[in-house]
């Protein structure tokens, strides 16, 4: 696993059970439907492109890749998102 940003890292050492009451929810939220991890990860994906979140776009970006997605799958993602975010948003998500 990539190394995480330290702000994420002090907030996960200092509000621990909100840390784990978070990772719960998020596996309850996979776990809720019948998408696989890697279908997983790249809705995760578009959603962090649309809403223009940096971290969770690279995170998601690597955690697809993790998960089988391939870079070209990756890259399709940020391109759906020309006509629905915007050129701006889909640029960032190339890069």
């Amino acid at each position: 696993m990539a190394k995480l940003p330290s702000h994420y890292q002090q907030f996960r050492d200092r509000f621990s059970e909100i840390a784990e009451a978070y990772d719960e929810a998020s596996r309850l939220t996979v776990e809720a439907g019948p998408l696989d991890a890697k279908a997983v990860q790249l809705v995760r994906l578009a959603m962090a492109l649309g809403a223009g979140y940096e971290g969770a776009v690279h995170s998601h970006a690597r955690r697809a890749l993790e998960a089988g997605a391939t870079a070209e799958e990756v890259r399709h993602v940020a391109l759906l998102g020309l006509t629905t975010i915007g050129f701006p948003r889909t640029m960032a998500g190339l890069s």
